[in-house]
């Protein structure tokens, strides 16, 4: 595989003369939209079959029972582990499904060797991490007990290969409590052959503050589980400034740290399958930037005439446009970002990557990262 940016005046066909590949085959692997038009500055895709490695990494991706089938089943070939999100608990430890169905999920990532993963997370009614609830399970050992009852008889019931443990926002205080209540539920996980994954918060150090990150040890955590994510998203945000949702500088801190705390081969790079859209002049606490897939941004440039920029520190494209007399600015994920990450899973010798979320479907995302990596399954 090989990127191309497109130049002022290029098009698919001269495009595809001048790599010697078929336009239809740049129009798929890119997902272009009849008729086919590029922005200035958009990364493709091409495929001049060459291996860009010759690795095997583990991949886990986040998706919600409401996904699209035709987006779960053309997903599910470059997957090892599917976490489901997600199962919630009340304040005495009793076990909350999703609301809708999530076994067909189950039945197709089985079909695929895809072991498949319950999330579970600390979300209250409205949605939100509520530390409140982790509080009263870490704290009272038979709320424990029954959430770790149900959890088991929920795995064999649906046939879930283990528990991906998401919760956020732990209080300080419950760090030690949070930690033990991980090694006993691991220790009732491992008798009946079922996995423990953690996700961690993007700690850079053990004394960093914060409440994102006070509440995990990512030493012991990282022993005591089969496999931990590191969420190394989130630093553009719904409710932040602009800036890149992922950038590598900030992605390579958290990683730098995190082996030197957890075993290289447990850590999974946590990797956005989204961009974000924001209105400008950004306004603390009013703006709202808007969730965006991948593809749709680079249709957003070209519909709007904008150039796509490309920060090299960050590694992540952007553009401006202006719709309707105000002004917006985009940062998202193309090829040129995920493969600056796959380096670095390469580089440090982690176990693979962890998508938050597979939701959306990114054709090019899953042709570089198999062209890079060996997908394992069942592991």
């Amino acid at each position: 595989m090989k990127i191309y940016v497109v130049k002022t005046g290029d098009s698919v066909d001269m495009i595809a003369q001048s790599q010697g590949i078929p336009p239809q085959e740049i129009i798929s692997v890119n997902q272009l939209v009849y008729p086919y038009r590029l922005a200035v500055g958009q990364a493709l895709l091409l495929d001049d079959g060459e291996r860009n490695g010759d690795g095997y990494a583990s991949v886990n991706g986040f998706a919600y029972p409401f996904i699209s089938r035709w987006v779960l089943e053309r997903t599910l070939p470059y997957l090892s582990f599917l976490s489901v999100f997600s199962y919630g608990f009340t304040m005495e430890g009793e076990l909350i499904e999703p609301a809708i169905g999530d076994e067909w999920m189950i039945d197709m990532a089985r079909e695929e060797n895809v072991v498949s993963m319950l999330t579970l997370t600390p979300l209250d009614e409205n949605g939100r991490f509520n530390n409140n609830l982790i509080s009263s399970i870490v704290r009272n050992p038979e709320y424990e007990e029954r959430l770790v009852e149900e959890l088991l008889a929920m795995l064999s019931a649906k046939g879930f290969g283990g528990v991906d443990i998401d919760f956020e926002y732990i209080k300080k205080e419950d760090r030690d409590l949070f930690t033990e209540f991980v090694r006993r539920l691991k220790e009732a996980l491992e008798v009946e052959g079922y996995l423990l994954h953690i996700d961690l918060a993007p700690k850079t150090s053990a004394e960093q503050r914060g409440l994102l990150y006070e509440g995990k040890d990512y030493a012991a955590l990282g022993e005591i589980a089969d496999s931990v994510m590191l969420m190394t998203y989130e630093w553009g945000y719904k409710y932040g400034p602009p800036m890149a949702v992922a950038p590598i500088n900030k992605v390579r801190e958290v990683a730098e740290y995190a082996v030197t705390e957890i075993e290289a081969a447990k850590i999974f790079l946590g990797i956005p399958n989204y961009g974000y859209d924001w209105e400008l002049p950004f306004v603390s606490g009013t703006t709202r930037a808007r969730t965006i897939g991948n593809v749709e941004a680079v249709q957003i440039a070209i519909e709007n005439n904008a150039v796509i920029e490309f920060d090299e520190t960050a590694m992540s494209p952007y553009f401006y446009y202006e719709r309707s007399g105000k002004w917006h600015v985009v940062w998202f994920e193309d090829v040129r970002s995920l493969e600056a990450k796959f380096g670095l899973i390469q580089e440090l010798g982690l176990k693979g990557a962890g998508y938050w979320t597979i939701m959306s479907w990114f054709e090019a995302n899953w042709k570089l990262l198999s062209s890079y990596f060996n997908i394992k399954k069942g592991t």
